[in-house]
C-alpha cells in the first residue's frame, strides 16, 4: 500500500486542489464558462481522488486495529466476530487498493486528459449499425455509473436502424488513458432481430479513442488544407433537426481525416468543435507516426493490437470475452449496461505488461 500512496502523491494532490481552488474563487472566473467548467470539474475529480486516498489510508489502520483485537481477545466468540468483520473489511479494501493501482499504471503522455470517442458501424449491414448504437449507448452509461460528463459532438444515424458513426466527449481526468484500451474492432453475434428467417449475424464496430486537445498543444493547421462544408443537422430518419446550415463537415485534405459537428447550435460554435477534434486525431497521428519510425529504425516494427479485441456473443450461448486479455463475462446485458470496469482494468494491466516485454523493463 506503500508504494501506491507514493505514486498517488497525495502531497501534488494537495497543491493542485489549492492551486485550482484559488482559481475557482476567482471573481471573473465564469467570463469563461469552458475554462471555469474544466477547473471545476478537475477540482471535483482531484478532491474525489485525495478523499478516496485518505479513505483507503483510514481503512488500513482500522483493518490493523480489529486484528490486534482479535489477537489480544481471550473471548473466542468476540475473537470470530472481529476477524469477520475484518474478513469482510479485507475484501472492500482489496477492490478500493485495485481502483487505486490501476490509476497508477496510467502514466502515459496524454493519460490525463479527456476523452474523444468515435465509434463506427463495420461490416454487417442494419445489424452493424444498430451494434454501433449499443456500443455507444454502453460507454455513455458506463461514464454515467462514474459520474462522468459527457457531450455527443456528432451521430450520423442510418437508414434502417442505429448508427452510421457517433463522436462524443467524455470529459473527466484521465478519461482518455482508461478508455484508451478500449480502441479497436469489436464484434457481435446474434440472432439477428432484423432477418425474416432469424438466421444468425456477425456483425462489427469500430471504436477510436483521441484525447483531447488543449490549448497548449501545437498542432497549426494552415486554412489551405482545409476544406470546409456546411450542411444541415439530421436525426434519426433523415429528419431535420435544425433549420439552418449550422452542422460543419472539415476535412484535412493532405490526410483525408474527416470531422463532422452538428452538436451546437451554430455554424461557428461546430466549426471551432470541428477543429479541436481534428488537431487531436492529427496530433495522435503525428506520435504514431513518430513512433512507426523509431520502430523501424531498431528494426523491431510490431503490429497494435490487432482488428478484433473484443467479442460480445448472444448466441447459441451469452459471454463477452476480451481477446487481448482473455478476461469474459456471462452477464452480457449488464456490460451493454456499462459494466465495463473490469474489462478495462485488465486492459490496462495487459497495456503495462505489454510495454514491459517490449522494452524489456
Amino acid at each position: 500500500m506503500g508504494n501506491i500512496v507514493a505514486v498517488s502523491n497525495p502531497d501534488f494532490l494537495k497543491s493542485e486542489i489549492a492551486r485550482l481552488s484559488e482559481a475557482a474563487a476567482a471573481p471573473d472566473l465564469w467570463d469563461d464558462a469552458d475554462e471555469a467548467q474544466k477547473v471545476t470539474s478537475e477540482l471535483s475529480h482531484m478532491q474525489s481522488d485525495l478523499e478516496r486516498l485518505d479513505r483507503t489510508v483510514a481503512r488500513i489502520d482500522d483493518l490493523e486495529v480489529l486484528v490486534e483485537m482479535a489477537e489480544e481477545s481471550s473471548d473466542e466468540d468476540e475473537k470470530r466476530e472481529l476477524l469477520a468483520e475484518a474478513q469482510t473489511d479485507l475484501g472492500a479494501l482489496e477492490a478500493d487498493v485495485a481502483e487505486l493501482e490501476i490509476r497508477t499504471l496510467l502514466d502515459g503522455e496524454y493519460d490525463e486528459r479527456h476523452a474523444v470517442v468515435t465509434i463506427r458501424s463495420g461490416a454487417g449491414g442494419v445489424d452493424a449499425a444498430d451494434f454501433a448504437q449499443m456500443l455507444m449507448r454502453m460507454y455513455l452509461r458506463w461514464a454515467e455509473r462514474k459520474g462522468y460528463k459527457t457531450r455527443v459532438l456528432d451521430t450520423s444515424y442510418a437508414e434502417g436502424a442505429g448508427i452510421k458513426s457517433a463522436t462524443f466527449e467524455v470529459e473527466a481526468p484521465y478519461a482518455y488513458g482508461t478508455l484508451s484500451v478500449e480502441a479497436g474492432t469489436h464484434r457481435l453475434v446474434r440472432i439477428s432481430p432484423f432477418d425474416n428467417q432469424g438466421r444468425r449475424q456477425t456483425s462489427f464496430a469500430a471504436v477510436e479513442i483521441i484525447p483531447l486537445i488543449e490549448t497548449t498543444d501545437e498542432v497549426d493547421i494552415p486554412e489551405t488544407e482545409l476544406k470546409i462544408d456546411v450542411f444541415r443537422s439530421s436525426g434519426p430518419g433523415g429528419q431535420s433537426v435544425n433549420t439552418t446550415d449550422s452542422a460543419v463537415r472539415m476535412t484535412h485534405i493532405p490526410t483525408g481525416i474527416v470531422v463532422s459537428m452538428q452538436d451546437e447550435k451554430s455554424q461557428i460554435q461546430n466549426r471551432a468543435a470541428a477543429l479541436r477534434v481534428l488537431q487531436s486525431r492529427l496530433l495522435i497521428l503525428r506520435h504514431e507516426e513518430e513512433k512507426a519510425m523509431k520502430d523501424e529504425l531498431k528494426g523491431d516494427v510490431k503490429a497494435s493490437w490487432g482488428d478484433q479485441m473484443r467479442s460480445y456473443v448472444l448466441q447459441p450461448f451469452q459471454m463477452v470475452k476480451d481477446l487481448r486479455t482473455e478476461h469474459e463475462s456471462g452477464n452480457t446485458q449488464a456490460v451493454f449496461d456499462g459494466d465495463l470496469d473490469d474489462f478495462i482494468d485488465a486492459g490496462i494491466r495487459w497495456r503495462k505488461n505489454s510495454q514491459k516485454e517490449q522494452f524489456g523493463a
